[in-house]
């Protein structure tokens, strides 16, 4: 979890990209939010079997960016929290 959380903060770095916690939530519940559509849009929208997306893995790269920012922002390790699960 340490490289993925410093990789996001030296990315954020270079491009400016600070912001406040309550920033990085609201863009982690977008990210989410674009996640689903993609989801449904596997499903055509729940009538049929799920199958990949072409854009699948981007939104879930999004969110998974989008939750790291915040918890960097937060001065969360996220391995740590992972173990208290």
């Amino acid at each position: 979890m340490d490289s993925i959380q410093k990789k996001v903060n030296d990315f954020n770095t270079k491009y400016n990209l600070g912001g406040s916690i309550e920033i990085r939530f609201i863009d982690l519940s977008s990210e989410v939010g674009e996640l689903g559509k993609e989801i449904l849009e596997g499903t055509d929208y729940g009538e049929k079997e799920f199958s990949k997306t072409g854009n699948l893995e981007s939104e879930f790269g999004d969110v998974l960016f989008s939750l790291v920012s915040a918890a960097n922002c937060a001065g969360v390790d996220l391995g740590v929290a992972l173990e208290k699960v």
